[in-house]
């Protein structure tokens, strides 16, 4: 075999010695609080027996064959779709096989040249990506701050006709757990003539009436031009959708590369996330039980001390705060050696001196499990000072 590139070389050794290399992991046991299945749908047995039914009713194939715009367009597309539209009040949705495709197919496709692109400086690394494949110019704001937007968008004629400016952000940030304040952003996108795009990746089936999300349960929909739902977290399956108009489904169908040059997602996979949505229809369970640990979570921090180490977030997400890769990695194998799966976040996926444990919480999880995990924490990060 060829050898790696002697640049190369040198930037996996930096990793190493910056103590950020990354490999993949094993198969980990222990007390899961680092997935993104946030309402236990990825192992659940109904859900796994349904998806079963509805494939052996079609008897549908294990492939999708090719891409939608050829052979892979199979019916468990328009039913999502139309599934989708109507649990998130949308007049349509378009399904992606990721987040990452949703986001980079968008934003590489619906910003034109000439236009101007406004994002959160935390937005998501597939955010950012699509933005640079786009021919409009973008500028960065202040993460989670208005004023900054504000004095940004001032710099621009934004009544011309000539170009169209967005306004982008997540309503529950990946790293940090924390909410921007969407209701000011829709105030500004009307204000500044802007179009409002929102990931709700880590909101979907945590926020909201049966877990419709954020922008839903702020009652904001008809006032922000796309939405972003991806179904690796909470629905505990894989794909994405983006919500918006007709026109905008048409438009996307037609330019967005991420859709059109892909084979589409299996008909399995499809069938898994009509059954998750049938769910979140009829049973509200899991999403109240993850509220309520969500709640708990933050009256143990209270109980351990530990809330000023933790970013202030009401989502599942709770991070907590331990700069340096070295410190935060001993930390977390520590609580992995009794039983708790919490995975450390390391610079420079963070910045550097934000390095963090990230904790996930579930449906599933215990009050005697979070309560035993952030004892053990508390007792470690002492000892570590």
């Amino acid at each position: 075999m060829q050898k790696l590139p002697l640049k190369l070389e040198k930037r996996l050794e930096k990793r190493k010695n910056d103590n950020s290399y990354r490999s993949l992991p094993l198969e980990i046991k222990g007390i899961d609080f680092f997935s993104n299945d946030y309402l236990g749908f990825s192992s659940s047995e109904v859900v796994r027996n349904r998806t079963s039914e509805i494939m052996d009713a079609q008897a549908y194939k294990n492939g999708a064959t090719g891409s939608r715009l050829l052979s892979g367009n199979h019916p468990l597309f328009s039913k999502a779709e139309k599934m989708m539209a109507e649990f998130h009040d949308a007049e349509s949705a378009l399904i992606f096989n990721s987040g990452y495709d949703a986001n980079l197919g968008f934003f590489s496709a619906v910003p034109q040249k000439g236009d101007i692109i406004f994002y959160d400086e935390l937005s998501h690394a597939s955010i950012r990506d699509g933005i640079r494949m786009s021919l409009a110019k973008s500028y960065r704001f202040t993460h989670n701050s208005l004023q900054d937007l504000d004095s940004k968008l001032r710099r621009f004629d934004t009544s011309s006709n000539d170009f169209q400016v967005y306004i982008v952000t997540e309503s529950v940030f990946s790293m940090d757990g924390d909410i921007p304040d969407l209701e000011g952003l829709t105030k500004l996108s009307k204000k500044y003539n802007a179009l409002l795009v929102i990931d709700e990746a880590h909101a979907t089936g945590v926020f909201g009436e049966n877990g419709v999300g954020l922008i839903q349960q702020l009652g904001l929909e008809e006032n922000v031009f796309a939405r972003i739902q991806t179904f690796g977290k909470a629905i505990g399956s894989h794909g994405a959708a983006v919500l918006g108009s007709d026109q905008l489904r048409n438009y996307l169908i037609n330019f967005a590369r991420s859709f059109i040059y892909t084979t589409a997602l299996s008909p399995h996979t499809l069938a898994t996330m009509i059954t998750v949505y049938e769910n979140l229809q009829l049973d509200v369970e899991n999403v109240t039980r993850l509220r309520a640990n969500i709640n708990f979570f933050k009256a143990e921090l209270d109980r351990n001390a530990l809330t000023k180490r933790f970013i202030n977030s009401d989502s599942a997400i709770q991070s907590c705060i331990l700069p340096g890769n070295e410190r935060v990695k001993s930390i977390a194998l520590q609580l992995q050696e009794n039983g708790f799966v919490v995975k450390p976040i390391l610079s420079p996926t963070v910045p550097l001196g934000q390095e963090r444990l990230r904790f996930c919480l579930h449906a599933y999880n215990s009050k005697q499990e979070i309560s035993e995990v952030l004892e053990r924490l508390a007792n470690f990060v002492q000892k570590s000072n």
